[in-house]
This record gives structure tokens, C-alpha cells and sequence, in this order.
């Protein structure tokens, strides 16, 4: 069976239990995507068919619990910028521009990140320097800035798209567009984006470097996932991330991606307007799994809403004793 060729792993060690689920979630994702169906699921395409859930029931009984990774805060992808740009390194300022870009534009790992020797083979794409438009407010309308634009004007730009060169997520030639923060250039992922633009453009004129590229005396470099992930622990650290509850072990590169999802949802974006910007598929049931239901703020007054509704009257009445469905555990 499928999930037990997973759960035997690659190399013959056997993986965890949430492995083998992600793996079975890869290829739904990729049917579903293709077909508009989801072959693993029932019909109410909220759980996994029987024999798929007793397979992962027997899995876990042998597994430790896994542990999601939480999402960070606005804060984290600040202060991980302000501190690279107090060095005068290259390779910290790529990551800590890309960390902002990540956060803001939803972005996954493998999106904005050099794929290492052991992922080779991934249908994700990496964002390149040609995928980026800048545009320019100009009589209300945006106008697209050319390809020649001089670094300072696409510093000044009013907002950025990303454009997607392949369907992993979502689907081929969907975009991401975000306005800049004006009055927090500091914190503004248009910029951030402007400044890798800028910089590639400077040592690269064909477009297809990847915006985790740099280049310094040493020669090109590009931005690792362990780039990355070192520069959002360090940040979680200094912000005293245990405190707010979030462990530094629970914070990975994932906490980008969840993080722009959580900020969105609690500014009162709804789904779909999400799901948009994060690119997942219109059906898709691991979008929720990005939403982390143990933020406060989306219990923020729900006790005290509770304890002042009116007393109410149980339509149904009372059961007939007869009845076997009153007796029916639902």
C-alpha cells in the first residue's frame, strides 16, 4: 500500500506518522489539482476514508506526538532585517530582505531559498529576478515599471507582484501583489524586494537568477533554508519569543509562512482573500492547518459574547422515548 511504502522511508528507516500523512496529502494535493477531486477523502472532503485513518490510527500508536511549527510575529521579519543591515555581509542582507519578502508574500521555503542536494527532484520553483514587476501610481492608475528602470526608481515604486512559474501551489501564472508601506519604508516588503532586484540586477542581466542570489568578494552566493531558519531562531531568542508562549523549538522557516496567514486572518481578511494571496488550491484542507486556532486574538471576547446571550427554547422538543435515533450518539 501507498502509505506503507512511506512509512518505510527512502533509505529503509521508517518515518513518523505525520510524515507518512504529509506524503498521502502530496498526492491528493497533486490529484486534486490535476482532477478537481480528492480521492482520500470522503465526500464530506473534511476526513480521510476509513482505511486511510485506521492506517494512520496504527502509525501514530507507535509515533510520538509531532508538533507543528507556530507562527511568528509581525516583529520577527522586522528584526531579523534591522540587524542584518547593522553588518556589512551580503549574504545577511539577502536573508534578512527575503525573510520580510517571505512573511508578506506568503511564501515557502523552497520558494526563496537555494534547494538543497538532497531535494533536487521538487516540482517547487524558485522565485528568479524576472518574476518580479514593479509598478508606479501614475493618475491613479499602475503602471508598470520596464525592465531598464533606473535602482532608484524601483525603490520608489508603490507596489511589486510576484508571478509563479509553475503550479506546485496553486496554479501556473497566478501572482501575488502587495502595496508599499509608505510611512514604514523600513518594514515594507516592496522595498525589500526592490533591494534584491537591485542587486541582481547589478551583477546578473538575464533575468533567470533566483532572488536568493548575492554577490560579494567572494563571489555569487545564494540564500540557504539553514540561512534562514538561523536568522528567524536567532530573532525569536532576542524578542524573548517564550514569553508570548512560542518556544524557539516550535520556530522554524515555517513560522514565515504561517505567520503572514495568521497576520492576515486576525486583520480580518477573510479566507479566501487569503487563500488567494497565499496561492492554495480553492479546495484545498491544509490552508486551515496554516490559520493556528491558539492565537488569542481569535478568542479575544468570546467568553464575555457567551455569557450575555439570551436563554433560549430547543425547537426539537422532547424526544420520543420510541425513537431509537434519541438514543443515537451522534
Amino acid at each position: 500500500m501507498l502509505g506503507g511504502r512511506i512509512w518505510k522511508g527512502k533509505r529503509g528507516r521508517a518515518v513518523g506518522a505525520g510524515m507518512v500523512q504529509a506524503g498521502l496529502g502530496g498526492f491528493n494535493t497533486t490529484i486534486a489539482l490535476e482532477r478537481g477531486t480528492q480521492p482520500f477523502h470522503q465526500i464530506d472532503r473534511q476526513s480521510y476514508i476509513k482505511p486511510i485513518q485506521h492506517m494512520l490510527a496504527g502509525f501514530n500508536f507507535f509515533d510520538p506526538a509531532t508538533e507543528k511549527k507556530l507562527a511568528c510575529h509581525p516583529d520577527l521579519p522586522d528584526f531579523a532585517r534591522e540587524h542584518a543591515y547593522k553588518g556589512k555581509s551580503t549574504a545577511q542582507h539577502a536573508t534578512g530582505d527575503l525573510i520580510v519578502i517571505a512573511f508578506y508574500f506568503l511564501l515557502r521555503i523552497g520558494e526563496y531559498t537555494a534547494g538543497t542536494k538532497r531535494k533536487k527532484k521538487t516540482r517547487r520553483r524558485q522565485f528568479r529576478e524576472k518574476d518580479v514587476t514593479f509598478f508606479k501610481q501614475k493618475k491613479g492608475m499602475l503602471t508598470a515599471l520596464p525592465r531598464d528602470t533606473p535602482a532608484e526608481e524601483i525603490m520608489m515604486a508603490d507596489a511589486a507582484t510576484l508571478r509563479i512559474s509553475n503550479k506546485k501551489n496553486g496554479h501556473a501564472g497566478a501572482s501575488v501583489h502587495h502595496w508599499a508601506l509608505t510611512n514604514e519604508p523600513n518594514k515594507c516588503p516592496v522595498r525589500a524586494l526592490g533591494r534584491r532586484v537591485a542587486h541582481i540586477r547589478r551583477h546578473a542581466t538575464n533575468g533567470n537568477a533566483l532572488l536568493c542570489a548575492f554577490w560579494d568578494q567572494m563571489g555569487r552566493g545564494d540564500v540557504t533554508g539553514g540561512m534562514v531558519r538561523f536568522s528567524v531562531k536567532y530573532a525569536a531568542a532576542v524578542l524573548d519569543y517564550p514569553v508570548r508562549g512560542i518556544l524557539i523549538d516550535r520556530i522554524d522557516t515555517h513560522s514565515l509562512h504561517s505567520g503572514g496567514a495568521c497576520a492576515l486572518s486576525v486583520a480580518g481578511f477573510k479566507p479566501h482573500e487569503i487563500m488567494k494571496m497565499g496561492r492554495w488550491a480553492p479546495n484545498s484542507l491544509s490552508f486551515m492547518e496554516y490559520i493556528q486556532q491558539q492565537l488569542s486574538t481569535f478568542s479575544a471576547g468570546m467568553s464575555d459574547a457567551m455569557s450575555k446571550i439570551k436563554p433560549f427554547t430547543n425547537m426539537e422538543g422532547a424526544t420520543n422515548s420510541d425513537d431509537l435515533r434519541a438514543g443515537t450518539i451522534h
